[in-house]
């Protein structure tokens, strides 16, 4: 008796409101984009019997969406539908040697860009394989897998987080990071051993860098163990030599104005 009365009131239960939880900071997903895919806006559920209404049809709808990661649907017995949404991500953005840019989630997945939301998020182009349809997707090349690894541990550490502008991957497939602070690159090769590669960056930043300058050199290599290779600018020898010629003359110069008589 109790299942029929209850089977009996549901039947009478009308959508009265929908509510929509999109916990955190709202990026590629606003309130009126949930309610363009309920169809809320075209009064698709309120007002209609419960009954008739298709809980999982809804969650499904939603997770189609590419920014959606998570979506749950559910009803009370007062006529509400509630809605939880989790957005997705991105702690990169790829700029593949196809002319395809891509975002890439916390997870590994491969993202399309929004019409709405740029993210502030590292970015890497160069010579870069991986291919992107438009569909998530995982990460399937090796180098790009590499540049995700190398894009993790930057974002996990403020430092280097504030430091690196920018990853590139070169000819040869070997990884090089563009920093805010100084006009060089530095090589960084494959994404193995980022704890002892980035120690001996940090170390040649404190010890090296502040007796030559910051662009002395216009590559820093600390692909190989244990150690850092600076190659020379050229540049900065030429201007050093442009600048001690430039010395020579002024005090040429102002050794033949003394001798002008007044």
């Amino acid at each position: 008796m109790l299942m029929s009365f209850i089977g009996i009131k549901k039947s009478e239960v009308v959508c009265s409101n929908v509510k929509v939880y999109i916990p955190g900071n709202q990026y590629f997903i606003d309130r009126d984009e949930i309610d363009n895919i309920l169809g809320l806006k075209s009064n698709e559920l309120i007002g209609r019997k419960m009954e008739t209404i298709n809980i999982h049809e809804l969650e499904s709808r939603l997770k189609a969406n590419p920014f959606i990661e998570f979506a749950k649907v559910y009803a009370d017995m007062d006529g509400i539908i509630n809605v939880e949404v989790s957005q997705r991500q991105p702690v990169l953005r790829i700029m593949n040697q196809f002319d395809k840019d891509f975002y890439v989630d916390q997870h590994g997945l491969k993202i399309p860009l929004s019409a709405n939301f740029t993210a502030r998020v590292l970015v890497a182009n160069g010579f870069i394989d991986e291919p992107f349809n438009g569909e998530v997707d995982t990460l399937r090349n090796p180098v790009a897998l590499a540049v995700f690894k190398t894009a993790g541990y930057i974002r996990k550490d403020s430092l280097w987080q504030a430091q690196i502008a920018q990853i590139y991957v070169n000819k040869d497939h070997e990884i090089e990071l563009v920093p805010r602070v100084g006009n060089n690159r530095i090589l960084l090769g494959d994404a193995d051993s980022l704890d002892s590669k980035f120690h001996n960056l940090l170390v040649f930043y404190k010890k090296a860098l502040p007796r030559v300058g910051w662009d002395a050199y216009k590559i820093i290599n600390v692909k190989y163990a244990n150690q850092v290779i600076g190659v020379r600018n050229e540049n900065i020898k030429k201007d050093s030599l442009k600048a001690r010629l430039a010395a020579a003359d002024s005090t040429k110069l102002v050794k033949d104005t003394s001798l002008i008589k007044k």
